[in-house]
C-alpha cells in the first residue's frame, strides 16, 4: 500500500453504476454515473480514461486519493470492472463505495449503508459475486417505484425522469456527491446520520 500510494495510486474506489451509451444517458438506472460525474465536475476532471473495463479518473475526495469509475461492461457485469481495479490498487471492500439507483426509495431520497444484500439490483449482485463479499459501503439514490405492478421493471429503470422527478433527482445527485465526500472523510456512520432518508 505504501508503494501504491507513492506511485499515483488510490486508497478508495468510488464506483457509479449505469449502462454505457447515449441511449441510456439520464435514465433512472444511470443515476450512479451522474453522481460520479458530479464529483469529477467539481474538480474539472472528466472521467474518460479507459482502464479496468471502465472510464476512470483519479481525484482527491475528502483528503483521500480515489479512483472514480463508470464501468462500461453494462450493469449486470459491473463486478468485472470493480474487481480488477480493487486488486490493482489493493483496496479492501470497506473502501469500495458503490453508488446505484433504488426503485424501493422515493425519488430523490438517499440511503447510505455499510453493506448488505443486492436487493435485486443486478449491478450490486455482480459486484458482490466478484468481490466475494457484500460488506462494502454503498449509496442508493431513490428513483421511485414503478407506477403499477404490471409495469415492466426494465422499462421503468431504463426510462428518463420527467418534470418534478427530474428536479428532485438533479438535487439528489448533488446531495449524493456530498454524501460521498462525507463518507470518505468521516466514515459511513456520519454519512448515514447526515444523509439517510433526507430529501433536503
Amino acid at each position: 500500500m505504501f508503494f501504491a500510494k507513492n506511485s499515483g495510486g488510490a486508497s478508495w474506489l468510488i464506483v457509479g453504476l449505469g449502462n454505457p451509451g447515449e441511449q441510456y444517458e439520464n435514465t433512472r438506472h444511470n443515476v450512479g454515473f451522474r453522481v460520479v460525474e458530479e464529483l469529477a465536475e467539481r474538480q474539472n476532471a472528466p472521467i474518460q480514461r479507459l482502464k479496468f473495463k471502465a472510464l476512470t479518473n483519479l481525484l482527491t475526495v475528502g483528503g483521500e486519493k480515489v479512483l472514480v469509475m463508470k464501468p462500461v461492461t453494462y450493469m449486470n457485469l459491473s463486478g468485472e470492472a470493480v474487481r480488477p481495479a480493487a486488486d490493482f490498487y489493493k483496496i479492501p471492500p470497506d473502501r469500495i463505495l458503490v453508488i446505484s439507483d433504488d426503485t424501493a426509495l422515493d425519488v430523490g431520497k438517499l440511503r447510505v449503508r455499510r453493506g448488505g444484500s443486492a436487493g435485486g439490483h443486478n449491478g450490486l449482485k455482480s459486484i458482490i459475486q466478484h468481490l466475494g463479499t457484500d460488506q462494502f459501503p454503498r449509496i442508493r439514490v431513490g428513483v421511485g417505484k414503478k407506477p403499477h405492478p404490471d409495469y415492466d421493471l426494465a422499462d421503468w429503470v431504463l426510462g428518463k425522469f420527467q418534470g418534478e422527478d427530474k428536479k428532485a433527482v438533479d438535487a439528489a445527485v448533488k446531495r449524493a456527491a456530498d454524501a460521498v465526500e462525507c463518507l470518505v472523510q468521516y466514515g459511513p456512520d456520519q454519512a448515514m446520520n447526515r444523509f439517510n432518508g433526507s430529501a433536503s
